[in-house]
């Protein structure tokens, strides 16, 4: 029998149907799934079932609601699809055709981009940071950007639900920020290139801590701890990693949930009153239409704006939940440039999580001449991404390359994640040219600030000045990279000026919600994940208690 016989192939048809699901945990394994016909009118439909869409669904439906998770992506089993192998793993990428434009744009895809059950936490690094309480209110204490309608004390309760949700492996103190409870599982072992970095840090008088990770460093129920293999990173294979795939959509099946796989959405229906109805969606080549008393758009932040605005109609002309114009406008990329250099000892730094230390000093430290933070994180490219650097950031090629690689061992370098400034010429819209289901694909536009282009000289001098201090050689820089995005439908007080307010609903339309990073109106100078899954554990909060009020399709 062959692999895909045992198992199917997971882009051929949908795995999630007939009443049953694939069992994440067990080889050729199912578990029952509830499933709901099209006509059966579903409390929430919710597009995306990734950080945000995968954590809302499962919360919903332990609060009894019942919900369907759709996802344009397929239903991945980690033990039999994920290989330990890098090429092998752009599968877990969304690739479809964008336009990208302007100064600075953006390469689609891996560091941005999910495309599955599970969203990208399936292939995410698994770093998991809390914002500085400061940048929920950026605009009125720190001078920049745009206030969160959320108070840190609040966001401080449910960052410590996801992570004991997500069995966090971090250290018992963590260097900064108000005090927060032991992570629930001990910090990962620091590899050889963790330890420059802490070398660098300490040499220039910064904390640095083991960073906070989402793949766990003991026994977790069917979880074995981290093998530390290192190929394995983005997909994988053991269910080490806790991403959305094995915590959140087992809990929401189990819950009650249906999971739609290979189900593109495609456009959101609404009545004469204004209110959102369902969603049309394709899936095995026909488009159906799903009923549904309230949608929740969880795209990430350029499907959501897309979805948005492709539901465009004669009450909504410039798409739904837009009357601010702010849909697709306010798109952040975090800065991801790097530092490199060479070392004599044997550093081998693909070999565990791609970090396993990390300094946010200048996220804390705002004796700078410019707004928003940033940290920087140890690193291990993969053997391919390397190469990748080497000839975009050195234009090595031929024997140069070869060369090159043959020091891959004895290579160490440290990256930053940074805070980018909110800016409406940065932004999502529709494109006339078509993808394979007829629908309009996403044209990008993006290009630094100025305070963006500071931020980054100011964080690769003191990237530099770390690794030397560390004693690393030849020091290189990586100028050009970004990663996670933020923005594009953005969570305010103000209905004028942003798209959904606090519980993530549009302002107009009281059925629509919008629940993944979209709502960020900053992004801040951390990876991103946790604080969408903490957004979308309140969120479900909010959402019991305005049922319970009667006021889910109507504001107070």
């Amino acid at each position: 029998m062959s692999f895909e016989d045992h198992v199917g192939d997971a882009f051929a048809e949908p795995r999630a149907r007939g009443g049953r699901a694939p069992d994440v945990f067990t080889p050729g394994g199912y578990v029952p799934m509830r499933q709901y016909d099209d006509d059966e009118e579903v409390d929430f439909a919710i597009v995306g079932t990734g950080a945000g869409g995968g954590t809302l669904l499962c919360r919903l439906a332990e609060k009894g609601f019942t919900a369907i998770g759709f996802d344009a992506g397929p239903f991945f089993r980690p033990l039999e699809d994920f290989a330990s192998d890098e090429t092998e793993q752009t599968k877990l990428y969304w690739t479809g055709n964008r336009i990208v434009e302007g100064n600075d744009w953006l390469i689609m895809g891996a560091k941005n981009s999910g495309r599955a059950v599970g969203g990208s936490t399936v292939h995410f690094a698994m770093v998991s940071l809390r914002f500085r309480p400061e940048w929920f209110k950026a605009r009125s204490k720190m001078g920049y950007g745009a206030d969160w309608p959320l108070d840190w004390r609040e966001m401080w309760r449910y960052y410590e639900e996801a992570e004991q949700a997500l069995a966090i492996s971090g250290p018992i103190d963590y260097p900064w920020g108000p005090k927060r409870p032991r992570y629930p599982y001990r910090a990962h072992p620091v590899n050889a290139a963790g330890m420059v970095l802490a070398r660098g840090a300490e040499a220039l008088g910064m904390a640095w801590s083991p960073t906070p990770l989402a793949t766990v460093s003991a026994p977790r129920g069917k979880s074995p701890p981290c093998v530390y293999r290192g190929f394995c990173r983005f997909g994988c294979s053991t269910n080490a990693k806790q991403s959305a795939l094995i915590v959140w959509i087992p809990r929401a099946m189990a819950a009650g949930a249906e999971v739609r796989d290979l189900a593109m959405v495609g456009r959101i229906e609404t009545d004469r009153r204004g209110l959102a109805t369902g969603v049309h969606y394709r899936r095995e080549g026909q488009w159906r239409f799903q009923r549904a008393r309230n949608v929740v758009v969880a795209g990430y932040a350029v499907e959501t704006p897309r979805l948005l605005l492709m539901s465009a109609n004669d009450r909504f002309p410039d798409g739904l939940a837009n009357s601010s114009g702010l849909v697709g406008k306010n798109l952040m990329t975090q800065p991801n440039q790097a530092v490199f250099g060479e070392v004599d000892e044997e550093i081998r730094w693909y070999k565990a999580p791609p970090s396993t230390t990390v300094t946010e000093h200048w996220n804390y430290d705002d004796n700078k001449d410019f707004h928003g933070g940033y940290c920087w994180m140890a690193q291990g490219p993969l053997p391919i991404e390397w190469a990748t650097v080497l000839t975009g950031s050195r234009g090595l090629w031929g024997a140069a390359l070869r060369e090159e690689m043959t020091k891959y061992n004895h290579m160490v370098g440290v990256k930053m994640v940074g805070e980018a400034m909110a800016d409406e010429r940065n932004r999502v819209t529709l494109d006339e040219e078509k993808d394979d289901d007829g629908l309009p694909i996403a044209r990008i536009h993006y290009a630094w600030t100025q305070n963006d282009e500071a931020l980054i000289r100011h964080a690769l001098d003191q990237m530099e000045l770390s690794m030397k201090a560390a004693g690393v050689r030849n020091t290189f820089r990586q100028e050009q990279d970004a990663n996670h995005l933020g923005g594009t439908a953005r969570m305010g007080d103000d209905p004028r000026a942003s798209v959904v307010d606090a519980d993530c609903r549009s302002w107009d339309i009281g059925n629509l919600w919008v629940c993944d990073g979209s709502v960020f109106p900053t992004v801040g100078g951390v990876n991103p994940s946790l604080t969408i899954q903490a957004v979308a554990l309140r969120t479900a909060d909010r959402i019991e208690q305005l049922a319970k009020r009667g006021e889910l399709c109507r504001r107070a």
